[in-house]
């Protein structure tokens, strides 16, 4: 696990190099007319566990810079409730393995109903990049440990290109904006690689939580879907209980369960949500939890509201799952590893989710 993750800053070069040409993103493997993406309405992203955490963070991303709407469903969900998909309907449906079977379910699924799907995949010649209209690969290269961390990064890079190549074709983003944006990007596998080499701080918060028995992840906006991913990421290899909540849903109802010493993990990537998030992290701190924050370099603010912070180096907001994940990875690596536990083979799991 730990091999991989330091092959992200490669991963995610190799994903998104090869399609920015010129100044531009050039997407061939989308075989996408601008009329055609331009006739969008709605886009469906399906997918399992930390794929469908990526299609959430997509759902921000692609509605902000595109202004399409975008429904994310679970794929065990969509399969089975009938989805109402209507002319001008994209589905995207996304897999490491390309053999998850609800989400190749899916895909049928949505191919039976009369739409064309994009699958992003990472394994070449498998069931879903055989079966799917048009596919996107994430060149991840082999992922062997359970718990993904390349092949999730990868999938953000694919979806972020997604987003820009639509908001660029449907003229929502203009040119500098565009190449600004365009930046941030190549900036993202040096960044990624600072954070790796700086895990310091993680391995020292990490030591002091090894015998955490629940932990809170909360944030708002593309921060909550940080969160999901982060919170999976404990669950299952660390074995502590831990739950995602977007931050403004603490007081209504969860809040009951911070007691002394709870910790909580707060993502704080989205300048427009600081004060916000500040307020909920306050919450909890009156309450006798400890308070971790994930937060841009900028943010001074969270000094004062946070036991601990973690900073990331500036990028644009629609970007920050890429930068803030690698904290989280490392924090559930450590605490595992701290634990004894196998972190490449975790209990009761499969790298390729072929049965229901």
């Amino acid at each position: 696990m730990l091999k991989e993750m330091y092959e992200q800053p490669k991963t995610v070069t190799d994903t998104l190099m090869p399609r920015i040409k010129d100044g531009d993103i050039v997407i061939d493997e989308l075989n996408m007319s601008d009329e055609e993406i331009k006739a969008i309405r709605k886009i469906f992203i399906v997918a399992c566990g930390s794929a469908y955490h990526t299609g959430v963070t997509a759902k921000y991303v692609i509605e902000g810079l595109a202004r399409i709407p975008v429904e994310v469903d679970v794929a065990s969900e969509f399969r089975y409730r009938n989805p109402i998909l209507e002319e001008g309907t994209m589905v995207i449906v996304i897999s490491q393995s390309g053999e998850t079977a609800d989400t190749l379910a899916a895909l049928r699924e949505s191919q039976k109903l009369g739409h064309k799907v994009l699958g992003i995949v990472n394994v070449v010649g498998s069931s879903i990049a055989r079966e799917a209209d048009n596919v996107m690969y994430t060149w991840a290269g082999p992922e062997i440990a359970v718990a993904t961390t390349k092949a999730y990064s990868a999938q953000l890079i694919a979806l972020y290109l997604l987003a820009m190549k639509f908001a660029k074709v449907r003229g929502k983003l203009d040119e500098t904006t565009f190449q600004e944006l365009l930046e941030d990007l190549k900036r993202l596998p040096a960044q990624i690689e600072m954070l790796l080499s700086n895990k310091e701080r993680i391995q020292r918060f990490a030591n002091r939580y090894v015998g955490a028995k629940d932990v809170f992840f909360i944030g708002r906006g593309i921060d909550y879907a940080i969160s999901m991913e982060g919170s999976l990421k404990l669950k299952e290899i660390s074995y502590i209980h831990s739950e995602a909540y977007p931050a403004g849903e603490l007081k209504h109802g969860t809040i009951s369960l911070i007691e002394e010493g709870s910790l909580i993990i707060a993502l704080a990537t989205q300048p427009k949500l600081y004060q916000k998030t500040i307020s909920n992290m306050t919450e909890v701190r009156s309450r006798g939890a400890k308070v971790m924050a994930i937060t841009f370099e900028s943010n001074k603010l969270m000094e004062k509201a946070a036991d601990y912070v973690i900073y990331i180096p500036e990028t644009d907001p629609y970007f920050a799952n890429s930068l803030a994940i690698i904290p989280l990875q490392l924090l559930a690596y450590y605490i595992a590893i701290g634990k004894g536990c196998d972190v490449d083979k975790p209990r009761n799991l499969a790298k390729s989710v072929t049965v229901e």
